[in-house]
């Protein structure tokens, strides 16, 4: 049933409904009392059921291997390109490192995962040796892409380094410098948030839980997660929210015209309504998929937020965006009746967690999981969800 916001609701009103009152933010979880490693998105137990699935040779975890195994990230030839200093630019113009930042980081978490599957010790010191590269290197990113590329490439990194530092049984002799790397160059730039459109902070917000599990920051952990919960709900619409969307309290959107320009031009909202959906699918997808990121790796630490309102919002999310990208008719009333598909590889977390963990009905996106098997990479800070959650139940 949609629910379409009251024109004549006044400016006093509107802006009373839409911030969460003073002192009642959603409460964020707070940081475990003792990490769990590797707990970056992926868990030990997933790992181990990837890996038990791949070795028997069933599917679709070795058609998802194959897929990895196949790709450029996986090259054990692959040379890492560190920079001093990352410059990226809007649309990566210009883009002075910011590629391979990316790409790199992402190898480094193929060559993890790659590792761990086969126990291949080329593939951990590849990882190792990409992640040496750039922390002996980077000091900076800068460009108005900044927040955006540390948040991309910061999801990447402790990924790689918490299935390296964890459970390769060899040496990583500059595991400490990375750490520092992340610390000091990334955790800064990420960890107060952006006000640009909500795919940015939920990124860097991923980036920053990551980064906090690795380095056992619980302050970081805590302050990361409180802005998640607060964005999470300002991203993804739910009819419970009310006539209007939530608002994040400092980009100061209160009343309903700053609203419907900042969703795009949307001014009907319904369930799973997101604030980037008449933008285009493409970037709704990177937030979704921040946000099931960051669902797991919360659950990976004992607290799992699928349940809560964050669960809600990603699986009303995926459902509402799946139909359309399956090819249902686009209604007049939504975006104009206009929409630009290419939601990215990124269901499969959403789905083990909420369809076959939780038990969910979500035709669409299941539909839409299954049609996208193996999921590769959107060679950002997507990679591989077929293998390491495709129905797997650890």
């Amino acid at each position: 049933m949609r629910r379409t916001a009251l024109l004549a609701a006044s400016a006093a009103l509107v802006a009373g409904a839409l911030a969460w009152p003073a002192g009642a933010a959603p409460r964020a979880p707070g940081a475990p009392a003792t990490f769990v490693h590797p707990g970056v998105t992926v868990s030990q137990g997933q790992l181990d059921f990837a890996r038990s699935k791949v070795t028997a040779g069933a599917q679709p975890w070795k058609g998802a291997f194959d897929r990895m195994t196949a790709s450029k990230y996986a090259d054990l030839n692959r040379t890492p390109k560190p920079r001093a200093v990352v410059e990226c630019g809007s649309y990566s113009n210009p883009d002075h490192g910011c590629t391979d930042e990316r790409e790199d980081a992402i190898a480094a978490y193929t060559q993890a995962v790659a590792w761990y599957i086969t126990r291949d010790e080329r593939h951990a010191r590849k990882a190792i040796e990409l992640m040496d590269a750039w922390s002996a290197v980077i000091r900076d990113h800068t460009g108005s892409n900044a927040p955006l590329q540390t948040g991309w490439a910061g999801s990447s990194w402790p990924r790689a380094a918490e299935i390296i530092k964890h459970t390769y049984t060899g040496t990583w002799a500059n595991s400490g410098r990375f750490a520092t790397m992340l610390r000091t160059v990334h955790l800064p730039e990420i960890i107060n948030g952006s006000n640009s459109n909500g795919n940015w902070e939920l990124s860097m917000m991923e980036a920053a839980v990551g980064i906090s599990v690795f380095l056992e920051d619980k302050a970081s952990y805590d302050k990361a997660m409180a802005k998640f919960r607060t964005r999470t709900a300002a991203y993804v619409y739910l009819e419970s929210d009310g006539a209007l969307p939530k608002t994040v309290p400092s980009q100061n959107l209160d009343t309903r015209d700053k609203i419907v320009r900042y969703w795009q031009g949307q001014s009907t909202f319904v369930d799973g309504l997101s604030q980037e959906t008449c933008r285009d699918f493409t970037h709704t997808g990177y937030g979704l998929s921040a946000i099931s990121h960051i669902a797991e790796t919360s659950r990976i630490q004992g607290q799992d937020l699928y349940g809560t309102d964050v669960g809600e919002r990603l699986r009303h999310g995926l459902g509402f965006h799946a139909k359309y990208e399956l090819g249902a008719t686009v209604p007049g009333w939504l975006c104009g009746g206009s929409l630009k598909p290419g939601l990215g590889p990124i269901t499969e977390v959403g789905h083990n967690a909420l369809a076959n963990r939780l038990g969910h009905a979500m035709t669409n996106t299941v539909a839409l999981t299954l049609r996208g098997r193996p999921a590769g990479s959107n060679n950002l800070f997507v990679a591989w969800e077929t293998l390491t959650h495709g129905d797997n139940p650890a």
